[in-house]
């Protein structure tokens, strides 16, 4: 008889629990962004130009999440709830990259790992700073990584990079403002 009860029972919690107990709370929709700045111009791609292996472009700790970050005046950072990037910065910011270096015309090609392409330069980067900073009215944005020439047996470091950049943010800006503006303090960045 018990057993019963407990079958008959189960469809009666249900119910309370997709809103008869609770009452109606309005749902909360996710706005999802999309990080990828472009070159202001597109140049021509001179002669002899090289082809340029850009590797997997990742985030460190903490810009793996899909949340838009807003740092504080005290060093430390929050997440805005129902406010992301639609994938990790660091797997938007690749392509973004890779588009942006290829506008440059310094490259016949940007290709990605797995390319047949012989190319003779290779670049390892990683996305240390994406944020927004409304206290200090920008947003800010950062890579770091090397460049280096491939020959057959050796890899050369060409030279290293650690570069940031910002963007004009309002103290009061919305979720939306506050990814545009990233976007910029990336394409600042990659400039």
């Amino acid at each position: 008889m018990r057993r019963r009860s407990l079958v008959m029972a189960a469809p009666l919690a249900l119910a309370a629990c997709s809103g008869g107990i609770f009452p109606d709370r309005p749902s909360v929709p996710v706005r999802r962004y999309l990080l990828n700045p472009r070159r202001p111009t597109t140049d021509p791609t001179r002669p002899g130009a090289p082809v340029l292996l850009l590797r997997r472009l990742r985030g460190i700790p903490g810009l793996q999440e899909v949340g838009l970050r807003r740092a504080r005046p005290d060093g430390a950072f929050d997440i805005i709830p129902y406010e992301e990037w639609i994938a990790p910065p660091g797997d938007l910011a690749e392509p973004a990259l890779r588009s942006w270096l290829m506008a440059s015309g310094l490259y016949a090609a940007v290709v990605a790992p797995g390319s047949r392409a012989d190319a003779a330069l290779v670049l390892e980067a990683q996305l240390t700073v994406l944020e927004g900073a409304p206290f200090a009215g920008e947003a800010r944005a950062g890579l770091s990584g090397v460049l280096l020439r491939e020959d057959r047996l050796a890899s050369r470091v060409l030279a290293s990079f650690d570069v940031t950049a910002t963007a004009p943010l309002a103290t009061d800006a919305d979720p939306p403002a506050l990814a545009a503006a990233m976007n910029v303090a990336l394409g600042r960045a990659f400039g």
